[in-house]
């Protein structure tokens, strides 16, 4: 992703209650986990014993507000069958958790009724709305804000039917 993480990871920091993210994408073509999928492919899996090989700095973030008492939740929701990359997305998920995420998914058919933005989003304590924008291809352009009540509370709404309705990650498989 071409986006700078230290601008997102300041406004992680900024969070004081919560942070959630809302998936609705089944592939996503991340420029620095090209040689991860491809190691997954070949069969590669992460150990959980193992953390010096998969912690990241997305993990020391996320820790580090987590630990600041800022719940964070992801929600995905997939098609299914799954796509090859939400199989290996899935695969590595219990680093997100190891971090402090709450993670859970939503098969796409069950999300039919539910008013959903066109675009992938990461609310901060449903005060601003940060939209990630994906060209066809899945690749990552850029970011809108917004603080816009009527956005903030669209977000708010779909982020939370979507998450009651979810299967926990460990309760999920593909």
């Amino acid at each position: 992703m071409s986006q700078s993480l230290s601008n997102f990871a300041d406004l992680l920091h900024s969070a004081e209650r919560s942070a959630v993210h809302l998936e609705m994408r089944d592939v996503y073509a991340v420029e620095n986990e090209t040689e991860r999928i491809a190691a997954w492919k070949r069969g590669h899996r992460l150990d959980p014993a193992d953390r010096d090989t998969w912690w990241r700095p997305w993990h020391d973030l996320v820790q580090e507000v987590t630990g600041k008492g800022v719940v964070v939740r992801r929600a995905r929701i997939v098609s299914e069958p799954a796509s090859e990359y939400i199989r290996y997305e899935h695969s590595g998920t219990f680093t997100n958790i190891a971090a402090g995420e709450d993670v859970r998914w939503l098969p796409r058919r069950s999300a039919s009724d539910i008013a959903l933005p066109g675009s992938d989003f990461w609310l901060f304590d449903n005060r601003i709305v940060q939209f990630n924008i994906f060209d066809g291809d899945g690749r990552w352009v850029h970011t809108d804000q917004t603080e816009a009540s009527e956005v903030v509370t669209l977000c708010a709404a779909a982020f939370e039917a979507v998450w009651e309705r979810a299967i926990p990650h460990e309760k999920y498989t593909v």
